[in-house]
């Protein structure tokens, strides 16, 4: 599986974020979007997810669902969390487990995962920011999908769960997954850099 864009441009407001941007990734392998502030990284994700439409240029998957976009085919994982704070932690798994479709995971695997069995039956409004993080990884379980398209997704995560979520991200690619990620630090896995330029 191949994942490519070509001569991708990009305008956000009527200014240009980044023109003439080439990127691949291929099965099995991370791919790190490191650049300073306002370069482009989170825009990049969003036009691979299909929530921004490129102003030029085109994004192709090879040996991917031929029936399905490559949005069907990746999991996306924004700064929010994407989460119902008046549901439980594994109300809102089973949530995502449907509105997401195909075979779902048992949410308690997925929230073992993460080392959040203990918050299982708490409203994900009662949980700290580390915790709700983790909430969110644990939605990229729940239902497999090849492709995780992630924007800095670290973040809020102490050293345990940054090994926790390291481990996950390991066993997804060595199942033919690919991840592509905008951070600004260390992701916790190898991974090959794209840099963006820009004004910082």
């Amino acid at each position: 599986m191949r994942l490519s864009g070509r001569n991708l441009r990009c305008l956000r407001g009527g200014r240009e974020v980044f023109a003439g941007l080439d990127f691949d990734a291929v099965a099995g392998e991370a791919v790190a979007i490191v650049g300073p502030n306002g370069a482009g990284k989170t825009s990049l994700l969003r036009l691979i997810a299909d929530l921004l439409m490129p102003a030029e240029g085109t994004i192709t998957l090879e040996g991917g669902d031929g029936e399905m976009t490559v949005a069907e085919q990746a999991h996306y994982l924004g700064h929010r969390d994407a989460m119902k704070p008046a549901l439980t932690v594994t109300e809102n798994l089973t949530f995502w487990a449907d509105f997401l479709g195909g075979p779902p995971a048992d949410p308690a695997a997925c929230i073992a995962a993460v080392g959040l069995s203990h918050a299982a039956a708490l409203p994900a409004g009662f949980l700290s920011a580390g915790q709700r993080r983790r909430l969110s990884i644990a939605r990229l379980l729940t239902v497999r999908r090849p492709i995780w398209l992630l924007d800095e997704p670290t973040a809020a995560l102490d050293l345990v769960s940054q090994r926790v979520f390291a481990g996950l991200m390991t066993d997804h690619l060595a199942t033919g997954g690919l991840i592509i990620a905008a951070t600004h630090g260390p992701l916790g896995i190898p991974a090959r850099e794209l840099r963006i330029g820009g004004e910082a």
